[in-house]
């Protein structure tokens, strides 16, 4: 056995570090900011049709008559399809009816407008007070179960009711969180490019360019399992809503089979409010029992997830915090609207808000500081550096000591202030799927290669860091070939798992190609190849910097026998296990109800961060997250007639240069374990948790439902004045 495959992979000592760990510029950043980065949306082939889908514009119905005739006839209409089965019936604004392909996206909205359809409309309910009514029509029939599930339980209900009531403090109260949507800037979409054959080619605007293949090859009825290549050279969010063909994939394929040309099948911002999945929401009943001296004693929980037609995600309670005691229900609430998917941290931002509510409360009753409180509770102690570290940051000195009890400030003295904090787990671990391929020529040209999707989180970055810190080369010498289910196999892009899975295998695929190519050079220097060294663009001798060639010299020593090596995944260069704390500081305006988040600041451990900016971005991008789920974004139902009222980019309100707070993102370096660790997803958990709490220490109101809108501050204030 060589050399070259004997010896361990490490990340090596931090301190050594020259790219990774470091602050690095975006590879794709000239190419997003001037427009020539190609998205899904932007591909644009010869004799490529339009799609466009007809949706139900009902949450509950069956069709009587579906006449497409009107709209196969129209000039330049070239496919349409029928997707309704009576079988399944509509159950949900946004189910498909049928879909059509035109030559340009105009005519093919005069082909849906001309297919006539005749639904009777059948019995619905959107909102869960109305789910849970005794002659509530069911959403999923037989049975006799109607639309509350119960999903399993936790503890003895009598042990715990006997512990909460010998506990000194309690505390009590329904929580609740809004179904909230992705919002993803680039909608779902493909362009499926099939002229009959036996191959074709999809464009995805996917978290997982391997995710797709298989299921465009049965879509489109192609025998060989290669048959299909996809490409994703950028994809504009996704959020954990977009895996595999999905529904506008399926479309376009039933189209292209019949039109034998490229189909292009991007959702509308219509389709992707009603037929593209959300986040689900959740109301909880919880009772929390502590001692004088703080600790955290007993729980009783019931939790019942809002997933619409789906299950929906809640992380479980007690969330993050040590309750010896403990009594938990679950169940899943289903209504007529389209189905959660994964978004975020799924689960967690639910549960960590809803405890943190709680927990805040419970500090408050006992007089304790919160961040104090938590502590106590927290028997991770890296809980504790966090929390001292974020504290110490935003100046959790000058926050109010009692709830509502600051002086009014602002233009016309109406506005109050007030801190709150809230923490997180997640944890980011890898796996092994990842195969990547590095290449280095005899000409210079050096280049890492595997399938995998870069959503906008900086992958292509990291792994040109990782390459070109290996050979001393600058990143501008390297590159990096991603985005093509022909390159080696990648994790699809959920749950924080990406970087754990895939930079362990490029360490391996980099470090694998620099030890063949050292034994290649190291004749040339009189040396063996354990004394070479790859620095400043030169390979040397170690302790002999004269000793050295350039590194095209060193690689015109190849000739034609080109280096060629591959890296699969390492599980002792990656962990899990991820901590994370946001801090917040609002301003309330106690006339008008208002809220504003004037700071924000995250602390976030991930072992070894490898490109510290972009972690520093995700960071602030899951604060500005946090800020829409606290304050402004929710799925508003009208329960009369089924439909999303604010299904659009006016009435569904995201944040916006307005809201944006100083937000500071700190990068916990206590954390000292020397591996991977992926904490995009982790990042968001607490936001809103924070914003909640800083809310209730400003003004002494206590809001237990998001989104926190002004009409519930002015309830909450006119309350606490008849009390």
């Amino acid at each position: 056995m060589s050399q070259a495959e004997t010896k361990k992979t490490t990340w090596g000592p931090r301190e050594e570090h020259t790219l990774i760990n470091h602050h690095l510029r975006r590879l794709d950043a000239p190419e997003k900011v001037t427009g020539r980065a190609k998205y899904t949306h932007d591909v644009h082939l010869p004799g490529m049709l339009y799609g466009r889908v007809l949706t139900s514009p009902h949450a509950s119905a069956k069709v009587t008559n579906l006449d497409t005739s009107a709209a196969e006839a129209m000039p330049g209409v070239k496919a349409v399809v029928k997707l309704y089965s009576d079988e399944k019936g509509l159950k949900y604004e946004g189910d498909p009816v049928a879909a059509v392909a035109a030559t340009s996206p105009e005519l093919a909205d005069d082909a849906l407008r001309a297919i006539k359809v005749t639904y009777e409309k059948l019995p619905h309910v959107v909102t869960p007070k109305d789910a849970l009514r005794k002659d509530a029509p069911e959403v999923y029939k037989g049975g006799g179960k109607g639309n509350l599930r119960q999903s399993g339980s936790r503890g003895d209900l009598d042990e715990i009711k006997g512990i909460m009531a010998k506990c000194d403090v309690r505390v009590e109260g329904e929580y609740s969180t809004p179904i909230m949507h992705h919002v993803c800037l680039e909608t779902h979409g493909v362009v499926v490019d099939y002229r009959g054959g036996d191959t074709a080619t999809v464009w995805a605007s996917t978290q997982g360019t391997h995710s797709v293949p298989e299921d465009a090859q049965k879509a489109l009825g192609l025998k060989n399992r290669n048959a299909v290549t996809v490409l994703v050279d950028y994809m504009g969010g996704g959020f954990g809503s977009k895996f595999g063909l999905m529904l506008p994939g399926e479309i376009a394929c039933k189209l292209s089979l019949i039109a034998k040309a490229p189909i292009k099948m991007m959702f509308t911002r219509h389709d992707e409010f009603v037929a593209a999945g959300n986040r689900s929401g959740c109301s909880v009943k919880l009772k929390l029992g502590a001692n004088k001296d703080g600790k955290l004693v007993a729980m009783q929980s019931e939790v019942v997830r809002l997933g619409g037609l789906e299950q929906g995600a809640f992380a479980g309670l007690p969330y993050v915090y040590n309750v010896e005691n403990v009594y938990s229900t679950a169940a899943a609430l289903h209504t007529h609207q389209d189905g959660s998917v994964a978004m975020r941290a799924p689960g967690h931002v639910q549960a960590s808000f809803v405890m943190e509510a709680a927990v805040d409360e419970m500090a408050a009753k006992l007089n304790i500081d919160p961040l104090e409180f938590r502590k106590m509770n927290l028997k991770d102690t890296a809980y504790h550096r966090q929390l001292d570290k974020g504290a110490e940051v935003i100046g959790w000195n000058r926050r109010p000591k009692k709830a509502g009890e600051t002086p009014l400030v602002g233009a016309f003295k109406s506005c109050k202030r007030g801190m709150g904090c809230a923490v997180g787990t997640w944890g980011g671990g890898g796996y092994a799927s990842c195969v990547v391929d590095t290449f280095i020529h005899s000409d210079g040209s050096i280049a890492t290669q595997v399938g995998t999707q870069d959503l906008g989180t900086g992958t292509r970055t990291y792994i040109a860091a990782i390459l070109a810190e290996e050979f001393g080369l600058p990143m501008s010498a390297v590159e990096v070939r991603i985005g093509s289910s022909k390159y080696g196999m990648s994790v699809p892009s959920g749950g924080s798992t990406t970087t754990a899975s895939l930079a362990p295998a490029v360490k391996e695929s980099t470090t694998l190609a620099k030890r063949l190519f050292f034994e290649k050079v190291a004749p040339m220097l009189g040396v063996k190849p354990e004394n070479l060294t790859a620095k400043g663009g030169k390979i040397f001798v170690q302790g002999q910097p004269d000793k050295s060639l350039t590194w095209k010299q060193a690689c015109k020593v190849l000739g034609r026998d080109n280096i060629a090596a591959q890296g699969k995944w390492n599980a002792e260069l990656q962990g899990d296990g991820l901590h994370g704390v946001h801090f917040a500081e609002v301003e309330v305006d106690t006339e008008t109800g208002a809220v504003q988040v004037i700071k924000m600041v995250g602390v976030q451990d991930c072992g070894l961060p490898l490109n510290r900016t972009a972690v520093e971005s995700q960071m602030n991008g899951a604060m500005i997250q946090a800020i829409g789920y606290a304050l402004l974004e929710t799925n508003i139902p009208d329960p009369v007639t089924g439909n999303m009222v604010n299904a659009n980019m006016d009435d569904y309100k995201v944040p916006q240069a307005f809201e944006i707070p100083e937000m500071i993102p700190v990068i916990d370096d206590g954390d000292t374990r020397n591996v991977v660790i992926g904490m995009a997803e982790p990042a968001i958990i607490p936001g809103a948790g924070a914003i909640a709490n800083a809310v209730f220490n400003a003004t002494g109101v206590r809001i237990k439902s998001l989104p926190i809108t002004p009409d519930k501050i002015l309830r909450g204030l006119e309350r606490l004045k008849r009390s």
